[in-house]
């Protein structure tokens, strides 16, 4: 679909209806040949065209929504709470559990702005792997060469086809250790991770609560800077670009360049002299503490130990019900001493201190998303392909979960190209500023 904005000005000038909006979104969804049937784990088509026809009435009247959202469809991840509805996360081990009382706030805040929501989309189950399989209820297929058959990104693996494929303008999904980013940047989509204390979890099946956070994966970050103002609980609007020209960037040198493949490389650095051309400074910059990340998620971080302690009842009596690949994950928490866990905070606190004093100075920092392009399906179908894939996928965009940044990617491939995404990361609670020095480099790489 066109962009949020786009789409916005085409129902208030009349060349649009919320109601045809919601239609082409359910045809796609429906297509026997797309990826509707996978990308989607229940799809609302009743309440959606309702409500679509609700907002066409009001305008007929007159009326102008308080909101560019107004009738405008969206996607929303299963792990957030829908009132009435179980709260599955992906899982069949949970299908069963007793309807939400309530819609998560995020939920009930994009309700409120007047976004029409399609349906529950795929995820990997309990969002705990960024690779984006579901055996229980089918992996969507990434949009780029389907006819090879390749891995969406997860956890949010659903939200992201969902954008691509037409089947909504934006969706909402949550980001632990780059579940937002990842799918976003192996899809070719825009994605943005806020500062976790940003947008409010409550509502949403949780993962890590340390490190768990709600974001929007689009085809522009303009689309998702509104769709944040919204969960934020501020008025929808998209911050000013900050031209490049000007902008001082950090050139992240440590970690996250290693293993890069051919086209990450190429992709990357043309996105870099681009920059440079355009007038930005760029700054070589070590992190040192980067290389200490990934060894504390190895011996189980805050993910393993805190995901086993919210999944434990439902692995005692269902664990038969669960991805193996996952649940062999959430089980290893159970061996982190407690001693060693209360440590982890001290060692956070410690590393985001000397983090934000090294990155004071720049705009934001710069480095790739991720270091491969989307793997084949047939190349994670083993434990040990899958692990080593997963971990080199997460490697970059979990250690500024770790750090809490705010973080988001932007598409940097040639067209036609595998999807590429390079990663701007801001300062912690500086979620607006990130935006709009994304947006000026945006709006760069679209024009050149």
């Amino acid at each position: 679909m066109k962009p949020i904005l786009a789409l916005a000005a085409d129902l208030a000038e009349g060349r649009a209806s919320a109601r045809a909006l919601v239609d082409e979104a359910l045809d796609r969804i429906d297509d026997p040949k797309g990826e509707g049937g996978r990308a989607f784990i229940k799809v609302w088509r009743a309440r959606a065209r309702i409500e679509a026809d609700h907002h066409d009435a009001t305008r007929k009247l007159g009326a102008v929504p308080a909101s560019p959202l107004a009738g405008i469809p969206i996607s929303v991840k299963d792990l957030f709470d829908v009132a009435g509805e179980p709260t599955p996360a992906g899982s069949k081990a949970l299908a069963d559990t007793p309807p939400a009382r309530a819609d998560a706030p995020i939920v009930a805040r994009l309700r409120a702005a007047g976004a029409v929501l399609m349906g529950r989309t795929n995820m990997t189950e309990f969002a705990f792997s960024g690779i984006g399989i579901n055996p229980h209820y089918g992996t969507p297929r990434n949009p780029w060469d389907r006819a090879r058959g390749r891995i969406p990104g997860g956890s949010s693996s659903g939200a992201a086809v969902s954008a691509t494929d037409g089947m909504c303008a934006g969706a909402i999904g949550s980001d632990t250790g780059g579940s937002v980013r990842i799918p976003a940047a192996l899809c070719g989509l825009a994605g943005f991770k806020p500062t976790q204390k940003r947008v409010p979890l409550q509502g949403a099946f949780p993962l890590s609560p340390t490190l768990d956070s709600i974001g929007p994966l689009a085809t522009t970050l303009a689309c998702c800077a509104l769709l944040d103002a919204v969960m934020a609980g501020e008025a929808p609007s998209v911050p000013a670009a900050q031209p490049v020209r000007g902008l001082r960037l950090g050139v992240i040198k440590t970690l996250v360049l290693d293993l890069l493949d051919a086209k990450v490389a190429g992709a990357y650095q043309s996105a870099l002299a681009r920059l440079s051309a355009s007038g930005a400074q760029l700054v070589d910059v070590a992190m040192p503490d980067l290389e200490e990340i990934p060894k504390i998620n190895g011996k189980g971080g805050f993910s393993a130990p805190e995901a086993y302690s919210i999944n434990r009842d439902t692995i005692a009596n269902k664990a038969q019900l669960m991805d193996p690949l996952v649940l062999a994950r959430i089980k290893r928490g159970a061996e982190m001493p407690a001693p060693d866990y209360i440590d982890l905070f001290r060692i956070r606190r410690e590393m985001i201190g000397r983090a934000a004093r090294l990155t004071r100075p720049f705009d934001a920092m710069v480095l790739p998303t991720i270091p491969i392009v989307a793997p084949a399906l047939d190349e994670v179908a083993t434990p040990e392909t899958f692990r080593q894939k997963n971990v080199l996928i997460l490697r970059n965009t979990m250690l500024f979960n770790f750090l809490d940044r705010c973080a988001l990617t932007l598409p940097i491939h040639a067209p036609g190209e595998a999807p590429v995404g390079l990663m701007l990361v801001g300062e912690h609670g500086r979620d607006r500023r990130l935006v709009s020095a994304g947006l000026g480099v945006e709006t760069m790489l679209a024009q050149r």
